[in-house]
């Protein structure tokens, strides 16, 4: 699948979707949101994980063509326990990975105060992460390795915050500790938002001052996104010199599925943004 590095676009400059269609879209979606709510409530606690795993991506599936999302991945042979680490570009790209594949997620303890979403994500198999405390980082390697080791996925982004999609910053290295203790491959996503031209569309990026709203409207107004999901090759953590050396394995990869170039010394130079 050919990568366009055209000029960013918002995805609803020309042509925002019709008000009228995205107050019926916004409905369903809040709709959808209570049907989360009473599946993971009511229904959760009596299946089990392989069945979880499945109503997780169905439900996924629904919220993105709800906002007129639609999902192209790449992912074939992933191997079973495998830490997928992705590039972050909005809050859209955990249920673009979940849809896809379904994963437990390492997210940032915020989350967990964010009205319904965060309530979801808790009882979903989200792990939440404390910045800065060592001390919690060691029980939070010891759950993802627990997960890892029973043949399931788990994602995160090692970039710790998020982009426009025109550009890749850092990769921390301390969350991929767990899989190299197990001796599980490290599968890097590439993740990307495209208007129907192809073009690279900003309309997703939960970036900056942008508050969740915002972000939702903006989705709202593009009318149609495509979301791709390509898996790069697996990073063996025995080929690598320590997690560092994988972290920068993983965003090379990624930058050069993304045609963004790489800079391991600093971000990736962004694309320039449309007028």
């Amino acid at each position: 699948m050919k990568l366009d590095t055209s000029p960013l676009r918002s995805g609803a400059e020309a042509h925002p979707l019709p008000r009228p269609i995205r107050w019926f879209r916004l409905s369903r979606l809040m709709l959808h949101l209570v049907h989360g709510i009473l599946v993971v409530a009511l229904w959760y606690p009596l299946i089990g994980t392989e069945r979880r795993l499945r109503l997780k991506q169905a439900w996924s599936e629904k919220l993105l063509n709800i906002l007129g999302v639609h999902l192209q991945a790449q992912l074939q042979g992933l191997p079973p326990g495998s830490l997928l680490v992705a590039n972050h570009v909005s809050w859209l790209d955990v249920y673009l990975i979940n849809a896809a594949q379904p994963a437990a997620f390492v997210s940032k303890a915020e989350v967990r105060q964010w009205p319904v979403i965060g309530w979801l994500s808790a009882r979903t198999d989200t792990i939440f992460l404390r910045r800065g405390s060592r001390g919690h980082a060691r029980i939070i390697n010891e759950e993802i390795g627990a997960i890892l080791g029973r043949d399931h996925m788990v994602a995160l982004f090692p970039e710790g915050t998020t982009t426009d999609g025109g550009s890749l910053l850092h990769f921390h290295g301390a969350l991929l500790q767990p899989a190299i203790e197990a001796g599980r491959p490290i599968v890097p996503l590439a993740l990307s938002y495209h208007d129907r031209n192809g073009r690279r569309s900003t309309a997703a990026a939960y970036v900056g001052e942008t508050s969740l709203w915002q972000c939702l409207q903006s989705i709202l107004a593009a009318g149609w996104l495509a979301g791709r999901v390509e898996a790069c090759p697996p990073l063996t953590v025995e080929a690598a010199g320590g997690r560092k050396e994988l972290a920068q394995q993983a965003r090379q990869q990624i930058a050069t599925r993304l045609m963004l170039g790489s800079n391991e010394t600093g971000p990736v130079a962004p694309l320039q943004h449309a007028a």
